[in-house]
């Protein structure tokens, strides 16, 4: 299958510029899992995903998306705008009082694209499996696609939700888990080490793909395509994604200090002069 990846490049190029715009604008919110799974959620959105025209909460004929990690809404807003969820412009109020695009994605505010709220973490696989099976209730042949933090897989639910899956053959769903190392308080490792994350999954009876570099476009792609030729055999698909927190911007690679921090106005000049602006800022 031939994929435009200059247009994708492109897109995701726009998307980081988003995120430290908005970022910058409230001063408040999470940029570096944000700019990290930019490309990622750029290969899904606009090439891999199954979508139809509009929005509406069932999704039935389509495949769907859950973020679990909602604390990187920048990113997730950002790909919905330029999807054609809701205008770009809107992207400004990010954060702002009464707007529709919280800290955290919400559902009461009724935003295209959001099927979950999503405030505390560990939650978004019990609710992707949910969909998944409903989906297999109703005969629809469509894929339920999640991503999570690695650090939010130190959270108990996920392990109940993941076994679940796997004793269920709930093989429409293919899970993908920010690979990244960090999370606010340093790098996973040392707050509470996540060990063998392929090998745990792996003994959950998942199948476990891996993206040794979860930033280049050609690589994601592959690995989407390889997982969704495997869904419908038994299993759930797990998707490794070996991120850089920050990507984009050369002062918040790699460090968990911008996990939650928003840029100065000399910091945002600094990252928007690392960012082409490719589709013309909102």
């Amino acid at each position: 299958m031939q994929h435009d990846i200059l247009k994708l490049k492109n897109i995701a190029s726009q998307v980081r510029r988003d995120i430290v715009r908005m970022v910058h604008a409230c001063q408040s919110g999470h940029p570096g899992g944000s700019l990290g799974c930019a490309d990622f959620l750029v290969a899904l959105y606009f090439d891999a995903m199954k979508r139809k025209e509009g929005f509406d909460m069932n999704g039935k004929g389509e495949d769907v998306f859950y973020l679990s990690n909602g604390h990187i809404s920048p990113v997730f807003y950002s790909v919905l705008a330029h999807a054609g969820y809701f205008d770009k412009s809107e992207l400004a109020t990010f954060r702002k009082l009464n707007s529709r695009l919280q800290g955290h994605p919400t559902t009461h505010e009724h935003l295209p694209g959001v099927r979950v709220a999503s405030g505390s973490l560990g939650q978004g696989m019990s609710v992707a499996i949910g969909h998944a099976v409903g989906k297999k209730l109703d005969k629809d042949e469509n894929l339920v696609f999640t991503l999570h933090g690695d650090g939010e897989l130190q959270e108990g639910q996920n392990w109940e939700a993941i076994m679940y899956a796997s004793h269920n053959k709930v093989d429409n769903l293919i899970a993908t888990i920010d690979y990244n190392g960090q999370q606010i308080d340093g790098p996973t490792s040392k707050v509470l080490s996540l060990g063998n994350l392929k090998a745990k999954f792996e003994a959950f009876d998942w199948k476990v793909l891996e993206v040794e570099n979860g930033n280049d476009m050609d690589e994601i792609l592959r690995v989407l395509y390889e997982a969704k030729s495997l869904t419908g055999q038994g299993q759930p698909i797990c998707i490794l994604l070996k991120t850089g927190m920050g990507y984009g911007v050369d002062y918040m690679m790699g460090s968990h200090a911008w996990h939650g921090k928003a840029p100065n106005d000399e910091q945002l000049a600094k990252a928007l002069d690392q960012l082409e602006e490719t589709l013309g800022d909102y």
